[in-house]
């Protein structure tokens, strides 16, 4: 949902009104939080080792398909924009077999099911990252879309209770977290000199509270408000390779990365080298992670200041901050060529802002 609400905010600013259509996972909080409408439907990922729910996720995107098609008659938009994972697909087919002029986004090192079989019918595919076979001019490499930075280090150190000289290391791994992250940083940083402000997720939150208690240097938490706050409060930031790897470069942090090996086509790994041949991050198997090997990591970070400062400058580099701005340009263009052409069916010139 971050990239998508950033282009959303882009778009609202050049006065388009803006829609979401999804599910009833983050976006049934996050979407209408943000000021925007919210129209569900009901899909789910297409599981690849269980034929049952794999069935079950079928049928329910036939249903979808159905349910997108009806809302896109309602809404007549004059483009859409698929912000990648199983709910684009439904819409971003019901837009293309509506005629309605379609933008893809792909956060990843690879295009997902969805963006794959929609990208034919695209008028153009905005990529995080170069894609080898993904080039020309339906493809464009506009970085993934976050929003602005934090920039007052000071206040954001200050709501976490940080001195002014003390070190602290970012530990996270999205909102479920990561398991295996998780359990070393509890047990590597149970002694560290440094402060600790460690995002768990929901799933293992509780269970780590207890062995946490007492710690005084140990802020943990379920999921951080304010995600942007903690990063440019960190020194350091020690997580998984996904899409927040765009965040952790905005705010020119440098990382330990520990990809998730079950991730679709290793894409986190593809993420995760990438930063670590621009100099910006240290590259960690999961299978090869565990306390030792975590603290060892971060003391030698922390004990090289010139390194870890090379490493900032390098996560700067690697910054899209013009990304959001870029995807929502494209998704305009798209809507300001189809008012010109005056589509067949399509609604009259001039009669609403594009959606």
């Amino acid at each position: 949902m971050v990239p998508a609400l950033a282009v959303a905010d882009a778009l609202r600013a050049d006065g388009a009104q803006v829609t979401f259509v999804g599910g009833q996972r983050a976006e049934a909080e996050l979407v209408p939080a943000a000021g925007y409408e919210l129209r569900p439907i009901r899909v789910e990922g297409l599981s690849r080792t269980n034929p049952l729910k794999a069935a079950r996720a079928a049928g329910r995107a036939v249903g979808a398909v159905g349910a997108a098609r009806r809302i896109v008659r309602e809404l007549r938009p004059a483009a859409v924009m698929g912000g990648g994972g199983y709910v684009a697909g439904p819409v971003g087919l019901a837009a293309a077999t509506a005629r309605v002029p379609l933008v893809l986004t792909e956060a990843d090192s690879h295009l997902g099911i969805a963006n794959r079989l929609l990208a034919p019918a695209a008028r153009r595919v905005c990529l995080a990252f170069p894609i080898e076979g993904r080039e020309g001019q339906r493809y464009r490499v506009t970085g993934r879309a976050v929003g602005p930075p934090v920039t007052d280090r000071a206040a954001a150190r200050a709501r976490f209770g940080l001195g002014e000289d003390e070190t602290c290391v970012l530990v996270f791994g999205g909102s479920l977290g990561a398991r295996s992250i998780n359990q070393a940083a509890v047990e590597a940083f149970a002694d560290a000199p440094f402060r600790v402000l460690h995002a768990a997720g929901v799933r293992d939150f509780t269970a780590l509270a207890e062995r946490v208690e007492g710690r005084a240097h140990y802020a943990l938490h379920d999921l951080l408000e304010g995600f942007g706050e903690a990063l440019a409060a960190c020194d350091l930031c020690v997580a998984r390779a996904g899409g927040s790897i765009f965040e952790i470069a905005a705010h020119a942090k440098p990382a330990i990365l520990v990809p998730y090996p079950h991730a679709s086509a290793d894409h986190q790994t593809a993420n995760a080298r990438w930063m670590q041949r621009a100099g910006a991050a240290v590259v960690v198997p999961d299978a090869d992670l565990d306390a030792g090997r975590l603290r060892s990591e971060v003391d030698a970070l922390l004990d090289d200041g010139q390194r870890l400062g090379a490493m900032a400058r390098a996560s700067a580099s690697l910054a899209r901050p013009h990304a959001a701005q870029d995807i929502a340009s494209e998704v305009l263009a798209a809507a300001r060529e189809a008012d010109e052409v005056n589509l067949p069916g399509r609604f009259e010139r001039g009669t609403r802002p594009p959606s």
